[in-house]
């Protein structure tokens, strides 16, 4: 015993620490998401890494596609370039587009937590400005003189699709943008300015102004892919924040079965030790009030004995409501079900609160529709929703009030019973406050008469293990009205009767065989 006790007190420790660890796992989550939202001149901090990352995924993304471009440029480059020129430039710019992205492919290879931001923002700016400068000296390089018709008009137009491919890789770092564009695009104002015609000129303003446009559309792309960024982040610290709230949810779980386990246990154990000393208190009391064994010489001793066998019904009352509720909620309560009548079962609750009744001169009126099936259900439970609802009625109808007893069939098939006093009634803000357990309104605190204010949901809980429905309406100064309906499910049906008719079975001939003598 002693090691099977030790061996689930260390399960119970390991499952603690485990689910102490993932709350501080999702605290830490939790932590750094805030504070990759704080926002510090406008721009987010921790968006650098990503910022990066997506401008390494554009690089990698495009590594097949720059180089088929290169091919395409430098073939078409020969009418007016010498071949080796532009063989010597295809290499160098190759070379370097293929460091870039391997430095790419690097980036993108790290764990998070080994990305620092500077030195790798410094060696992407560094090879798109390498990038720009061979894009620069393809600009610069010499024409063969021989044909130069469309050259400038072929220059321009690559300048122009190099600038736009850099635009969409390089737009989440500005500085590697700037850096990767600009020196092209001085190196192509530069060659047509030196041409000294308005055409050229044209073009050359054309360039610059083009140069402006990417960087203004650049400068867009960067602030959507911040604001994907942002609400990528908000989504993370949802679900960050919804694990948080799940784990403390669990844990709020776990320690309210054990709460409630640890009540169920204090009822069953402590249900015996109460029941017991008040039966004999009980017992012993009435012994004394009735003068069981002899009369008793002091009168205000057997008004005491009254006083203290009234008490002990009241709190044996209060353990048995207690009880029953718990049961009830664990779900413990099971309903012995037969078949009753709604309509028998009202007039023994009626009878038993006469006496009460009487003794405030409150008259219970009765009336029933006429032919109702019996229904399916705990005689005992029905007779205890019955018995509390028309005990609260007498207890707020004032002296000479009426409480009326209605019971029918519904439009669905089922059946009802509705209690209407006419008494005080509750303010319709402390209806949902009456409904809870323990819950009193100001009239049961005015009238000080005893109660525990569990009576209401004990007959909501029973009513709903039934299947029913439970209704309360009130209004002050005229009254309250309660109503409890069962489903037709649990009404059964009648089966018809047997026609009177009576079948006898047709004569059958019988052979007598004789015996030969």
């Amino acid at each position: 015993m002693g090691q099977e006790a030790r061996s689930k007190g260390d399960e119970r420790t390991a499952i603690n620490r485990e689910r102490a660890q993932r709350r501080r796992e999702v605290a830490r989550t939790v932590r750094s998401v805030r504070e990759r939202l704080s926002a510090q001149d406008g721009v987010q901090p921790d968006f650098d890494s990503e910022l990066m990352m997506l401008f390494a995924k554009a690089r990698t993304s495009a590594a097949f596609a720059v180089p088929m471009f290169l091919l395409i440029v430098a073939s078409i480059s020969f009418i007016w370039i010498e071949p080796v020129l532009v063989g010597i430039w295809l290499v160098f710019t190759f070379s370097i587009w293929t460091l870039t992205v391997t430095t790419c492919r690097r980036f993108e290879r790290l764990p998070a937590n080994d990305r620092t931001v500077l030195p790798w923002r410094r060696h992407f700016t560094i090879g798109d400005f390498l990038y720009g400068l061979c894009w620069a000296a393809f600009f610069l390089l010499p024409s063969t003189g021989k044909a130069t018709d469309g050259f400038e008009v072929f220059q321009f137009a690559t300048m122009l699709i190099v600038i736009a491919m850099s635009t969409m890789q390089s737009s989440t770092l500005p500085r590697a943008l700037l850096a990767n564009t600009l020196p092209l695009t001085l190196a192509v104002t530069v060659t047509l300015m030196q041409r000294h015609a308005p055409l050229h000129y044209a073009m050359a303003a054309m360039a610059v102004g083009a140069q402006g446009f990417f960087l203004v559309l650049g400068n867009q792309l960067l602030n959507a892919s911040l604001t994907m960024l942002a609400y990528r982040a908000e989504k993370d610290h949802l679900i960050a924040e919804l694990e948080q709230a799940n784990a403390v949810s669990d844990e709020s779980r776990r320690r309210a079965e054990e709460a409630n386990l640890a009540k169920s246990r204090f009822l069953a154990t402590m249900s015996h030790e109460l029941r017991t000393p008040l039966n004999a208190i009980l017992g012993f009391s009435e012994i004394m009030k009735d003068e069981v064994m002899g009369p008793m010489g002091n009168r205000i001793y057997r008004g005491y004995a009254a006083d203290i066998h009234g008490s002990g019904q009241h709190l044996l009352n209060l353990i048995n409501e207690i009880l029953d509720l718990s049961r009830i909620e664990a779900g413990k309560y099971e309903l012995n079900e037969e078949a009753v009548t709604l309509k028998d079962i009202v007039e023994d609750c009626q009878s038993m609160m006469q006496v009460r009744a009487r003794a405030k001169g409150i008259a219970i009126r009765e009336s029933h529709e006429e032919g109702l099936a019996r229904i399916w259900a705990d005689e005992r439970a029905i007779r205890q929703v019955i018995l509390n609802l028309l005990s609260n009625a007498v207890k707020f109808t004032p002296s000479n009030g009426e409480v009326l007893i209605r019971i029918g069939s519904t439009a669905e098939g089922g059946q009802y019973v509705s209690i209407r006093d006419n008494g005080p009634g509750i303010p319709e803000e402390e209806i949902p406050i009456v409904l809870q357990a323990f819950g009193q309104g100001s009239m049961a605190i005015k009238s000080a008469e005893p109660g525990t204010g569990l009576g209401l949901s004990i007959v909501q809980a029973l009513v709903s293990q039934h299947g029913g429905s439970f209704d309360l309406k009130s209004r002050l100064r005229e009254g309250t009205e309660v109503t409890v309906t069962l489903p037709a499910s649990r009404v059964l049906a009648v089966l018809p009767a047997f026609p009177d008719e009576i079948y006898t079975l047709p004569a059958r001939k019988m052979s007598l065989r004789r015996k030969a003598s």
